[in-house]
């Protein structure tokens, strides 16, 4: 949906990131207000007036920067792994418009895609204590930039131009600042599907074998397979997937065995099972599936498979919910168990902790993160936190 877009055209250093967070971007649950960042030297508030717990961990938010109510940078927060709840810590100015994240392999670089009109990424060094330092930014050669990820060796940043239907590549420096666009694929075809006035790149990323990239492209109802040049940074076509016309594929998430991903259709309102072959890059969409969102006109946003591949979920915008598909056959075939409200408005991105035991829901029109617990073994959702912040549409949390 293009309203959730600026532009008119589009409807670690663990220590370090835990003594910063989303500042006044973020409070607790059931505070109802945004947290003011506490003064220098002293511990941040909890919603019930005690201190942020000490085993704390990092949290970086996207938002908008050029959208009213958006926010002025990353948010920066931390988060108690047992409770959920979300304390101040901040915000990294000077980057703009970063509705998308991604961390080096490494753990001491941020990335960020500059959502705008021209398109770019930024580099951010993490340092110690707060001391973040941006890098430097890079032109995307197209607008909008929505999605970006870094290839598994560390060594080149690929983004997605929504607007412009492109993709790039961009290298990575020893120091984590990027180079000279070093690649750029516009889809010229097959024709865009209906109702579109041209190719939407949505998502880039890595295969799990690393051997290919994908492109998800919600104009073009396609899914593109490249491979890498890494002494170059190009990209080269190996196949392209169609979805049926007017699906508006979004972004996919893959499963731990490699060889099967989930695809969000954001127009169609349903979810692919796709099958991937390591050997020869092809990606084999199979038939739509129901999100569990009735008769409700909902645009699912963004899958998340399990750490143990066991469950999938994916967020329905519109309908306020997430769907939870239990993961048969071997991630082979998705069983839709329901669905779970969010509590807000406009779920777009979903993260998992790094343990698995938490779930956190961008709630972009109703400016609050939403927290959940994961059972183990059901894979069930229960909200345990809630947390406003400024157009949030992307969680990291470390």
């Amino acid at each position: 949906m293009s309203s959730d877009r600026p532009l008119p055209t589009r409807r670690g250093l663990l220590a370090a990131a835990a003594a910063v967070a989303a500042g006044a971007a973020v409070s607790g649950p059931g505070a109802g207000r945004a947290l003011a960042a506490p003064p220098s030297g002293a511990p941040a508030p909890a919603a019930g007036g005690g201190p942020r717990p000490s085993a704390a961990r990092p949290l970086f938010l996207g938002t908008y920067t050029s959208q009213p109510g958006g926010g002025t940078g990353i948010g920066l927060a931390s988060y108690d792994p047992v409770s959920g709840e979300i304390f101040p810590g901040g915000t990294l100015s000077g980057v703009a418009d970063p509705s998308f994240l991604a961390l080096s392999p490494c753990g001491r670089t941020l990335y960020a895609v500059n959502e705008r009109r021209p398109g770019g990424v930024t580099a951010i060094a993490l340092g110690e204590e707060g001391g973040h330092e941006v890098l430097n930014s890079r032109d995307t050669g197209g607008d909008a930039p929505c999605h970006l990820s870094v290839h598994p060796g560390g060594r080149f940043l690929l983004s997605a131009n929504y607007t412009s239907g492109s993709v790039a590549v961009h290298p990575i420096g020893e120091d984590g600042s990027l180079g000279e666009r070093t690649g750029l694929v516009e889809h010229t075809s097959p024709p865009p599907g209906p109702g579109q006035q041209g190719p939407h790149a949505h998502q880039i990323l890595t295969t799990p074998d690393g051997g290919h990239v994908l492109a998800v492209d919600l104009g073009n109802d396609s899914v593109y397979t490249y491979r890498l040049d890494e002494s170059a940074g190009t990209l080269a076509q190996v196949s392209v997937a169609a979805l049926p016309p007017g699906a508006g594929p979004r972004a996919l998430a893959f499963h731990p065995s490699g060889r099967y991903a989930y695809l969000a259709n954001e127009l169609s309102d349903t979810v692919s099972v796709c099958a991937y072959d390591p050997d020869t890059g092809r990606f084999t969409p199979g038939a739509p599936q129901p999100t569990g969102t009735g008769g409700v006109t909902s645009y699912p946003a963004q899958p998340l498979v399990s750490h143990n591949g066991a469950h999938a979920y994916l967020s329905n915008r519109g309908h306020n919910s997430v769907s939870h598909y239990a993961v048969e056959d071997e991630g082979a075939s998705l069983r839709l168990l329901g669905t779970v409200p969010v509590g807000g408005d406009w779920p777009r991105h979903l993260a998992l902790s790094p343990d698995g035991a938490l779930m956190f829901a961008c709630n972009q029109r109703s400016g609050t993160v939403t927290v959940f617990s994961v059972a183990p073994g059901t894979g069930d959702l229960s909200p345990v936190a809630t947390a406003p912040a400024p157009i949030p549409v992307f969680a990291l949390p470390l």
